[in-house]
């Protein structure tokens, strides 16, 4: 099955990329890309079949071994392709999820790489609205061991996989210089897989080309690897800037 989910993803990608292409080369390849560098103060939490640990991005700081985030966008005209990749390496210590056990002791390395082809299919004023598909590549290798009990084997998973996904951001500008945009999307679409995004950010252009921005994100992924349910969720406030060039 999943080999025929990739597949249907990356078939729906190559059709969007090849739309978009077409549509730039008859609008005469006149590209404009921003490239963004953000901190995502997200709080964590994570679960692998009944065993659940939360982290909160405080903490989050106190235990980050490790993290990368950033994005890029070309746009030409009603079309935009756009790139998204976070990298985040954790170890911490929390309290025990399960009766009997006093705490536990969790690992989590993850990369998540979005990428959409969008269309411009309404605008009104200065507000537009994209609609368009694309694909998540989520990697992970987690560990959750409990401590303070009887001996227990920790829990672990490592896997990759690919979900296509459908998307709609809403653009819209606020006087000469604040900026606003939602973006959410939805994919999986089989009964083992589903991701959901929700990401919401005012900003401010200091000039031409530089923009300050603020906003709040979620995002959530489940799967069934090897017949255990794990699901990882990360949600909380965004600040980055972008630059156009």
């Amino acid at each position: 099955m999943r080999s025929k989910k990739i597949s249907l993803g990356l078939a729906g990608v190559a059709v969007a990329a090849v739309l978009a292409g077409g549509a730039a080369r008859a609008q005469g390849d006149e590209w404009t890309f921003s490239g963004t560098f953000y901190l995502f103060a997200s709080d964590t939490t994570t679960r692998i079949g009944p065993v659940e640990t939360e982290l909160s991005f405080s903490d989050a700081l106190e235990n980050l071994d490790l993290a990368f985030m950033g994005a890029v966008e070309a746009s030409n005209g009603t079309w935009s392709l756009i790139a998204d990749y976070m990298y985040t390496d954790l170890t911490f210590r929390g309290g025990s999820p399960v009766q009997g056990f006093t705490g536990s002791e969790t690992s989590v390395t993850t990369q998540i790489l979005t990428g959409y082809a969008a269309y411009r299919v309404f605008t009104y004023g200065t507000t537009n609205v994209d609609i368009g598909g694309g694909l998540r590549w989520f990697d992970t290798s987690t560990e959750i061991a409990l401590t303070g009990g009887p001996v227990m084997t920790p829990r672990s998973l490592k896997d990759n996989w690919v979900d296509p996904l459908l998307m709609v951001r809403a653009q819209t500008r606020f006087g000469d210089r604040w900026v606003g945009a939602i973006l959410a999307d939805y994919g999986g679409f089989f009964s083992d897989s589903e991701t959901s995004q929700l990401t919401l950010n005012v900003g401010y252009e200091l000039t031409d080309r530089w923009t300050l921005r603020a906003g709040y994100r979620y995002i959530d992924v489940e799967q069934t690897i090897s017949g255990v349910d794990y699901s990882f969720t990360q949600s909380g406030p965004v600040l980055g800037a972008s630059y156009r060039f």
